[in-house]
């Protein structure tokens, strides 16, 4: 896979660093920002993924994850599982106080849409 670029994510309002994650792996294929280690926070949120993917089928959901959205009272952390390949996900990080949620995840979606993964 060839590095994919997340610049177009820095658009967003709030935004502070992303990364296109292997979930499997816990490795980080591509990373933007310094405003944490993306390296721990990559292996780290592969677990939350493989952790609720694992209540989710132990519960028979017979769903799949759109996004995880974990809110700190400084920032959101954005988790979203790509529709074209579950094993990939991208986390974005957004300063809580200049992030507007609701079109974060619109642009989040967006920006999956419009790069190929493959």
């Amino acid at each position: 896979m060839a590095k994919i670029s997340l610049d177009k994510l820095r658009e967003m309002d709030g935004y502070l660093a992303s990364a296109l994650v292997d979930s499997d792996s816990g490795m980080m294929l591509s990373g933007d920002g310094t405003a944490l280690n993306l390296e721990v926070a990559a292996a780290g949120n592969s677990e939350v993924v493989r952790a609720k993917r694992k209540v989710a089928n132990s519960l028979k959901l017979n769903d799949t994850i759109e996004d995880i959205l974990i809110s700190l009272t400084k920032h959101y952390h954005i988790i979203r599982p790509l529709e074209s390949n579950q094993t990939l996900f991208l986390y974005v990080v957004l300063d809580r106080a200049k992030a507007n949620l609701a079109m974060a995840r619109h642009d989040i979606r967006s920006f999956e849409k419009s790069v190929d993964f493959s």
